[in-house]
């Protein structure tokens, strides 16, 4: 039995109380343990479906070029000062990590911890005596229903989140939201002294392409050097909650236009081929839909699975529909399929299909065939692989059942050379 099999026997066995009862104890143990550091630094939240780590990348850079030193913590890496480490896809880590993060940020001289919040994370009260300066909602789409029994669930427990910055201690308690969202509007009627709403309907000029965008904020031009309208909200978020906090127009946009990379997330692969190729994080439908329009001009050859086995199964044919109505090739193929049979997942995803999809389990074994479809493509040039469900997730289901070390990027980068030296 492996670990998470072993943590589902446990739940299942331990009546919900007594488990949410153990959690809650746990969060304010661990505050208790590192001296309560949230009173002691600037602490932002980042919460909602999609971007938050994005979102959070936009706010170090943007406080680092204000003069700021800064700790993240996203389901990228975990910073503190200069010394930078991967996630390996934890969103919001137990166990007492976000109370030593912020004293170990404290410690290290940091003002400013930017920290991804989640709805898992809500169940196990990790949000718990963290005192909030300030909270970015991003949006809400269906993720994670089937583990909170409800969307209207999920959205709960991503609003006690809201209501953790309303009990803060700090001033100005500022909340920052998505107002195209229309789960925006119970955020921004939270009792804090500061309630941002952005679109970027209010940002007009704007513009996104498939290689980068502009937007106007108070006045000043920001330069958004990564693809897709995805990148330009994400950005504008951060703008917003930094200017709230005092941050100058300057560092807003100078911090903004640092910001040429995120790892795993519309990442440029390049090995010197004709073609692009791009590996995501998107996993979800909204997510995989917005970045499919931004390469809409592009001949698309896709590679996904549907990320983490044994949740969300609704979402499979969802995904299978969305990925053959904007791609011309479909590969489907493996992830984490955790204790679930990979096969049943990619069977679930061409339920939602009408043409029979190609199916290559070997992850690699899939990359490598979309990349010499766009190497074969009579219009190459115009061609993109888009590798999406992992992003940097540092393990993937091998086809024994047990994990293996996986990066997306240098997978596809190895495949790439391999490529171009066979040519």
């Amino acid at each position: 039995m492996n670990a998470r099999s072993l943590k589902k026997s446990v739940r299942a066995l331990v009546p919900a109380q007594i488990l949410s009862a153990y959690h809650f104890a746990l969060a304010y143990l661990g505050a208790a343990l590192y001296g309560f550091p949230s009173s002691d630094i600037i602490v932002i939240g980042v919460t909602g479906t999609d971007g938050k780590s994005s979102t959070i990348e936009y706010l170090g850079a943007i406080f680092e070029q204000a003069g700021y030193t800064t700790a993240l913590s996203n389901s990228i890496r975990t910073k503190i000062g200069n010394e930078s480490v991967a996630s390996a896809g934890r969103s919001m880590p137990g166990r007492f990590f976000i109370q030593r993060f912020l004293r170990r940020a404290i410690q290290t001289n940091c003002t400013v911890a930017i920290v991804e919040m989640t709805s898992e994370g809500v169940k196990q009260h990790r949000h718990r005596a963290i005192d909030l300066n300030a909270l970015v909602f991003t949006n809400l789409s269906p993720e994670h229903i089937e583990s909170h029994g409800s969307l209207q669930a999920y959205a709960d427990a991503k609003f006690e989140i809201g209501r953790a910055l309303a009990r803060s201690n700090k001033r100005p308690r500022i909340i920052v939201a998505n107002a195209d969202d229309a789960e925006a509007e119970r955020y921004l009627k939270l009792p804090v002294e500061i309630s941002r709403g952005f679109t970027l309907a209010n940002r007009a000029p704007w513009t996104a392409s498939n290689t980068d965008g502009n937007l106007m904020f108070e006045g000043e031009q920001i330069k958004v050097r990564l693809p897709g309208e995805f990148s330009l909200k994400n950005a504008l978020a951060a703008a917003e909650v930094a200017r709230a906090l005092g941050v100058t127009l300057p560092a807003i946009r100078d911090g903004i236009a640092h910001v040429v990379h995120i790892p795993g997330r519309i990442e440029i692969i390049d090995g010197g081929q004709d073609f692009a190729v791009v590996v995501d994080y998107a996993l979800t439908p909204e997510a995989l839909e917005a970045l499919y329009r931004t390469y809409a001009s592009q001949k698309k050859i896709c590679v996904f699975g549907s990320a983490g086995g044994g949740r969300d199964k609704w979402k499979r044919p969802v995904l299978g529909k969305l990925a053959e109505t904007y791609c011309e090739s479909v590969i489907l193929t493996n992830d984490v399929a955790y204790d679930e049979d990979p096969r049943q997942i990619v069977d679930d995803i061409a339920k939602g299909m009408t043409a029979k999809p190609e199916i290559i389990l070997d992850r690699r074994l899939a990359i490598r065939r979309a990349l010499e479809i766009a190497n074969t493509h009579p219009q190459a040039s115009e061609a993109v692989v888009l590798i999406t469900g992992m992003g940097i997730d540092s393990e993937v289901t091998s086809q024994n059942g047990t994990m293996e070390i996986w990066n997306d990027p240098s997978v596809t980068l190895e495949e790439l050379l391999t490529l171009k030296s066979q040519v």
